[in-house]
């Protein structure tokens, strides 16, 4: 039975491009698809005979916000893997691409109209709109921050083939505070209250992932006393979150810039993960920053 993706959200986040990376994993893609045409590709892609195992639609959006939801829910209850993919962004994010390109956004009226209040307001509305698609989403992957290739690392995280794959896809994300939260994640942990490598001048310029810095960092009593505690705390939360049907689960763990604490400790919970019988997707967001 063939395995669907589907890529809904924010006109503009970037669901052409995740569609993209998945054509690259071999994906057969489908761009722009108004939601009432969902039914019969998936009906055709699962003809007895059809070649074609894993499927990505991009939705459409624009004005169809209230047929999206509805055809999702059937094709739950009428193919085998499905999978929803939503990708957001910021209002500011938004508007900056949309000048950036000068097209038009969907919820606008005509080109003329269509200056940066009125812009902000349509890409306002189309977030309220399709807030329930996002609710009903298994991932949730806000692109303010992501560049094409980053975008691409978390899309093969979470979408290429994996021999030993697990009950539910972990990722592992550090980050630095003074870049802003990341919005997609569902448990973050914050790495400030550590001896921060920053302050010494040779571990200045290196990253978590030097071992000098893992040294530093792990040579602290509380950073081994913390993980301990996030070893307790994952034996008991990702076994539930497995039975309850979670298919996918971001931790994240921030400090000031993200290039030191957060990235030792991402990098040591990813191990105790693996240890764990998962497979986690590893991201250090910023330690290139």
């Amino acid at each position: 039975m063939s395995e669907f993706v589907v890529i809904t959200g924010l006109s503009g986040a970037g669901r052409s491009l995740a569609a993209d990376h998945l054509e690259d994993l071999g994906w057969f893609v489908i761009d722009n698809l108004p939601p009432e045409l969902v039914p019969k590709v998936a009906e055709l892609a699962q003809t007895p005979g059809s070649s074609i195992e894993r499927v990505a639609l991009v939705v459409r959006t624009g004005t169809y916000q209230d047929e999206i939801l509805p055809v999702l829910t059937s094709l739950r209850a009428t193919a085998g893997r499905v999978r929803i993919l939503f990708l957001e962004a910021s209002t500011d994010t938004l508007v900056r691409r949309y000048e950036n390109t000068r097209r038009r956004h969907p919820l606008t009226g005509e080109a003329g109209e269509a200056g940066h209040e009125h812009l902000g307001a349509a890409i306002e509305r189309e977030r309220e709109l399709l807030a329930p698609v996002k609710d009903a989403s298994d991932v949730v992957l806000d692109t303010s921050d992501l560049n094409v290739h980053e975008l691409r690392r978390r899309v093969v995280g979470l979408f290429a083939d994996d021999p030993h794959e697990s009950p539910m896809q972990v990722t592992v994300l550090s980050f630095g505070y003074k870049h802003g939260l990341p919005l997609d994640a569902d448990l973050v942990f914050d790495c400030r209250f550590l001896p921060n490598p920053h302050w010494v001048d040779e571990l200045r310029p290196q990253t978590g992932l030097d071992p000098d810095v893992r040294a530093y960092v792990m040579g602290q009593p509380a950073a081994r006393e913390f993980l301990g505690h996030l070893e307790d705390l994952a034996r008991q939360l990702l076994p539930a979150y497995v039975a309850e049907g979670k298919a996918y689960l971001t931790i994240a763990f921030g400090c000031t810039g993200g290039r030191h604490r957060s990235v030792v400790i991402a990098e040591e919970v990813a191990r105790f993960l693996r240890r764990s019988g998962y497979s986690p997707g590893v991201v250090h967001r910023d330690v290139e920053k």
